[in-house]
């Protein structure tokens, strides 16, 4: 399809841009621990304006740095040192047409950087305690980073009294001047997602009786007062607008959306150009963070952006995992004026040049694991789990080999596609063998539990096919191909061995290892796992293979609604991320699931914010998920086993064995003690799922 109207220009008050795709904001955390915009955050934005954005949105900029911060490497804004970087990002960012803007933040109530110095944070009222059930998900190392640098800190408060708001109104104009100085385009006031704006806009956190709280026109007061001191401090002409909550979800009394409307008029007549919607929620429930601000669902937000693009008349940016050709009809539409992405350029920056070209499948998909925003929660800076280069922009060039040299790279995985795509773009002469009949490995069967795998697996076949490298599928390696094609360099990323933990049981026929049931749902592998099955079972797999089916993520996902070879109650030994998608998988299509973990955490393996998401859905479809216990046999309808509280019984009438991953090095000693040159990269070398797939294939590449 085209995107005409994504990719036309667009105006933002005096802001000429030249496409409709906006680089949303987003901490980072990749400034200096001064809060100087180093090399670091200046190459992140500058590749992101590069590749093709009408505008890039510096994130969560600390208007009083370093009081009111929230993380730890937060840029700055507070005083005139902070100008050499702050005039360097924006001439990098601008000097590829790309627009620079930055946001203005203070963080109020969850300024936990204030916390960890001592000092008070600031808000409209005392907040509410809220329950919390987001750190019992933490591993005792995730909780260890992310407290480590608030140890004995006392949470305070201080109720912002008229002095403070004067304070706050100064800060916010100065920093926006100071901006202005630097060289930006515009500024965007953060008035959403918990921070100090929003604080006073919502009747949940504003529990105020004076001026500045109590009706809407009240609790609006600041952020106008705001507006208008910045609109004077910067001139008419200056771009300025404000990002704003359509509605607080999980709190009662939040924001509606009928109060966002009135608050995007209030700030149009306080000198606003643009209102970016978003969202926010009860950020201590686990399944809140993924409602908002970063929204799960596709598209969640587009309902608020439309409603509040009829209700005022300057340009509207709407947010909230738009796929690309969503944010085509949205804007043909007129349902909103600009579309702004995060995650999305995290996963391409070039996101922009290719929709520009016509070439939407070359875009590396962003497969929404949260990876680059849990990192923030253990105050580290963000990655991308797709995308080795985001936040090592300096580090992780692709540039043309010194010389090219004939590679092997054995096994079609991620690890390998990627280690592929990335030595042939550098020149080397590339062969690729899969020892099956497709390319994704593991990751084509972890694409029907969660689909946005699916597109990952689809655009590196893509590149795969579209780049110089010869594809050998049905190939297994052995020495005499590899003295047939006498490889300079071989890559060996075949991938974890899974083997049956030694469980009596184990080897029943309603018992099915991880390949096994991979073997099932796509029709490939040498288990023998079709002798489990009954005659009319074979019958059935036969013909989904016969038809395609099982080639087809997509078409496995709905005929699995309707039949699997699985009966009703079915135990997942193994409280990982392969076990916790499993049970998402089966729990959607009926199953009666229980979760068998060892250890004390389940899915240690997936990234923080989306294990909080998984594990309350789970809860919420009554899964038991069972810790500190080991699987001791398996019987027929049954297993045992046992915990600290001794041994119990669950029924049963499959059981999938979903723990057990470990590295498998075979392949890479044998060529090794040839004397060749071997690297070894994904899970063959050490269990590192997608993340650790994509990563290695990504250096290994580099290496050659």
């Amino acid at each position: 399809m085209s995107f005409d109207h994504l990719m036309a220009e667009g105006r933002i008050g005096s802001l000429a841009l030249r496409n409709r795709i906006l680089m949303a904001p987003m901490g980072s955390n990749l400034s200096d621990e001064n809060g100087h915009c180093g090399e670091r955050i200046q190459a992140y934005y500058e590749a992101r304006a590069r590749g093709g954005a009408g505008a890039v949105i510096v994130g969560v900029a600390a208007i009083a740095w370093p009081v009111g911060n929230c993380n730890p490497n937060q840029v700055g804004l507070s005083n005139d040192e902070f100008l050499p970087g702050l005039e360097t990002l924006a001439g990098r960012v601008k000097q590829h047409g790309c627009r620079a803007i930055i946001q203005l933040q203070h963080a109020g109530k969850v300024a936990v950087r204030d916390m960890a110095a001592g000092r008070p944070m600031l808000v409209p009222s005392v907040p509410r305690h809220t329950p919390d059930d987001m750190m019992a998900a933490l591993t005792p190392e995730e909780m260890s980073a992310f407290v480590k640098s608030l140890a004995g800190a006392k949470i305070e408060y201080k109720v912002a009294d008229a002095e403070d708001i004067a304070w706050l109104i100064e800060r916010f104009a100065d920093a926006a001047h100071r901006a202005q100085r630097a060289g930006f385009d515009g500024v965007e006031l953060h008035a959403g997602h918990g921070y100090i704006l929003a604080e006073f806009l919502s009747p949940y956190t504003n529990q105020r009786e004076d001026q500045y709280g109590g009706s809407l026109e009240n609790r609006a007061r600041l952020l106008c007062e705001v507006l208008a001191a910045v609109r004077e401090r910067v001139g008419a002409d200056f771009p300025l607008w404000l990002r704003l909550d359509a509605r607080e979800y999980r709190l009662e009394p939040g924001i509606t959306l009928d109060d966002a409307v009135q608050t995007a008029q209030l700030a149009e007549a306080a000198g606003a150009d643009a209102v970016h919607v978003s969202a926010y929620a009860n950020a201590s429930s686990g399944i809140g963070f993924t409602e908002a601000p970063l929204v799960h669902e596709p598209g969640g937000y587009l309902g608020f952006a439309r409603r509040i693009k009829q209700a005022i008349n300057i340009p509207v940016i709407a947010v909230g995992r738009v796929e690309p050709e969503v944010a085509e009809r949205v804007i043909a539409a007129g349902e909103a004026d600009f579309v702004s992405m995060a995650r999305k350029l995290l996963a391409d920056p070039e996101l922009p040049n290719k929709l520009a070209a016509d070439q939407p499948e070359a875009v590396r998909p962003c497969i929404y694991c949260y990876t680059c925003v849990s990192r923030i929660f253990l105050n580290d800076h963000l990655i991308c789990a797709v995308n080795a280069q985001t936040g090592y922009e300096t580090q992780t060039v692709i540039e043309p080999a010194a010389q090219a040299r004939r590679v092997l790279v054995v096994g079609g995985g991620p690890a390998g596609m990627e280690a592929a795509r990335v030595a042939a773009l550098r020149g080397h002469a590339v062969t690729l063998c899969e020892a099956s009949g497709r390319l994704g490995g593991t990751a084509f069967f972890s694409g029907i539990p969660y689909p946005p795998n699916e597109k990952l697996v689809r655009y590196l076949v893509g590149q795969v096919q579209s780049l110089p490298i010869e594809l050998r599928l049905n190939t297994p390696v052995n020495d005499t191909l590899v003295d047939e094609l006498a490889p300079d360099a071989v890559v060996v990323a075949t991938g974890a061995l899974r083997p049956a933990p030694p469980v009596p049981g184990a080897d029943y026929p309603h018992v099915f290892s991880g390949d096994e049931l991979r073997e099932l749902m796509t029709g490939t592998g040498d288990t023998g796992v079709m002798s489990k099955l009954s005659l009319p079972q074979r019958v059935i797999m036969a013909a989904g293979k016969l038809l395609g089916i099982t080639c087809s993520g997509e078409w496995i996902r709905r005929l699995s609604h309707w039949w699997m070879p699985l009966g009703r109650r079915v135990v997942i030994a193994g409280g990982g991320l392969v076990g916790l998608e499993l049970a998402e998988f089966l729990v959607e299509r009926g199953r009666q699931v229980a979760v068998v973990e060892e250890g004390s955490h389940f899915g240690a393996e997936l990234a923080v914010v989306r294990r909080w998401r998984v594990l309350h859905g789970l809860r919420e479809h009554s899964v038991e998920l069972l810790d500190n216990r080991c699987l001791v046999s398996i019987e027929r309808g049954f297993v045992r086993v046992a915990g600290d509280l001794g041994e119990e019984t669950l029924a049963a009438d499959s059981v999938i064995l979903a723990a057990g991953a470990t590295s498998n090095p075979d392949l890479a000693q044998r060529l090794s003690a040839r004397a060749l040159e071997v690297h070894i990269a994904g899970d063959c070398g050490g269990v590192g799922y997608l993340h650790g797939a994509m990563h290695d294939g990504h250096r290994v590449g580099r290496a050659l």
